[in-house]
């Protein structure tokens, strides 16, 4: 008698899932196609790096309505592939698929209008065939008076194992030229990565918390495809 209201929940888990994730207000599935092959154009929004990081070279392709992101030999910076998504709390999703297992994929939530840090830079989810690894940026690395005296050569041996504490590593295996989706949380100052549905770790450190991400950059060291991403805001 019990059979058919569970088999009912179960079905509905998805939707309640996806509905508690909180507001949809960005999704993208790159079903469309570039007016021409030489420069960037991913269209809806999207802003690259390849201008000034790649010397103007192609480096995004809208291929059978997904986005392969790869990094020219000449770029002196990987690859960051960015669109608006203002937020205090919220999530990102999307599929993806590495090429090749040196293959990484970093989402960086940050605010350029914040100036006490390197480009903005807040907090990131870096995401390998092998582990992610969850940062805080603000109060890390990308921290003014840390990034100046680390490219200085003056960062005391305190403020080094500060920093190492401003980043956590969780281990996983993914497959390559295999598609796979993830998602990353924040919540207050904690940050938590899904893999194919599965948590793989959460990290918690006060410039998660920062009050207003405005950016959502994809930082690509080698290459990437990705598919359907979508932003959710709760705060």
């Amino acid at each position: 008698m019990r059979i058919l209201p569970l088999l009912a929940f179960c079905f509905a888990m998805p939707l309640f899932a996806e509905e508690n994730l909180g507001t949809l207000v960005f999704s993208d599935d790159f079903e469309r196609t570039e007016t021409q092959k030489v420069k960037d154009e991913p269209g809806n929004g999207w802003n690259t790096s390849s201008s000034w990081s790649a010397k103007g070279n192609k480096e995004v392709d809208l291929v059978d309505g997904t986005l392969h992101i790869y990094i020219h030999p000449e770029a002196i910076h990987a690859v960051d592939v960015g669109h608006a998504f203002e937020f205090i709390d919220g999530t990102a999703t999307m599929r993806f698929k590495f090429h090749e297992e040196k293959d990484t994929l970093m989402l960086n939530f940050a605010d350029l209008t914040f100036k006490e840090v390197h480009a903005g830079h807040l907090c990131a989810a870096t995401f390998g065939t092998k582990k992610v690894t969850l940062q805080d940026m603000k109060t890390g690395g990308m921290a003014l008076k840390y990034y100046d005296a680390r490219k200085a050569g003056t960062l005391s041996k305190e403020d080094q194992d500060l920093l190492k504490t401003k980043s956590q590593a969780f281990p996983y295996e993914i497959g390559v030229n295999t598609w796979h989706s993830l998602r990353v949380t924040i919540v207050g100052d904690t940050m938590t990565a899904a893999v194919d549905g599965q948590n793989i770790g959460s990290f918690t450190s006060p410039g998660i918390a920062h009050e207003s991400k405005r950016v959502l950059r994809l930082l690509v060291s080698n290459q990437v495809t990705i598919d359907d991403v979508k932003y959710y805001k709760t705060k």
